[in-house]
């Protein structure tokens, strides 16, 4: 029945142990940023970049489509008074931030690489933080991206969930009917997007509450999904 499993990154693949909201980490985020390439950032500058981010902030403020990263940070630096020469490095330094200790959850590898190896098509669908560039939002799954043959973000799409525009697109790049996919994700959005899209939505539950969000099916962790697959 199903064909392909599109997989959500944060929290579905990927444990980042950081609160999806990341409000009360701008000024620390930026506290590093001033220590690594010795800024000496005033109250005023600490405020007006945290403002920014607030205003990009889809936790505060949603929206279906994508912004970039370079959107984001020249307003900043724009409005901080700093050389756009130095915006890479203090994208890389605040994006890696947000990602010191992530991990792959332990379930993760093995479960990828048995649908692989049967056959199914694999993908992911993530929505990126703060215009958060490939190179950072796709290094967290480097050691399993070798099963993956459509790693996308919203990057890549456009469109961010419950938006089904962007599971639309990736249907049409795996060239497999809609109807044939599962979409595996953590949130509430994930599975709002499947169902918008018309695919299967499961929602993997790691924690001792009971979620409902419309879900088709709740796995409490990935390897439950084989069983999905008769012929594994």
């Amino acid at each position: 029945m199903f064909q392909a499993v599109v997989f959500d990154i944060g929290q579905t693949l990927v444990d980042y142990r950081k609160p999806l909201n990341w409000s009360k980490l701008y000024r620390p985020a930026f506290a590093q940023i001033a220590e690594k390439y010795n800024y000496n950032f005033s109250e005023e500058q600490y405020q007006l970049a945290g403002n920014i981010l607030a205003k990009y902030n889809t936790r505060i403020n949603p929206r279906d489509y994508e912004v970039t990263s370079v959107q984001i940070f020249t307003e900043i630096l724009h409005g901080m008074d700093i050389n756009l020469e130095d915006m890479e490095p203090i994208k890389e330094s605040f994006y890696t931030y947000f990602r010191q200790d992530s991990s792959l959850f332990p379930d993760v590898e093995d479960t990828l690489r048995t649908l692989s190896a049967n056959g199914i098509k694999l993908g992911t669908l993530s929505d990126v933080a703060y215009g958060m560039d490939n190179i950072y939002a796709l290094a967290d799954i480097a050691s399993i991206i070798k099963y993956i043959e459509y790693p996308f973000t919203s990057n890549d799409t456009g469109y961010r969930k419950p938006c089904a525009k962007g599971l639309e697109i990736l249907s049409e790049k795996m060239q497999t009917d809609i109807s044939e996919i599962m979409f595996v994700g953590d949130e509430e959005k994930d599975m709002v997007c499947a169902r918008n899209a018309g695919a299967y939505a499961v929602l993997i539950n790691r924690e001792p509450v009971i979620k409902n969000y419309g879900q088709n099916k709740t796995i409490h962790t990935l390897t439950e999904l084989l069983l999905s697959f008769a012929k594994f």
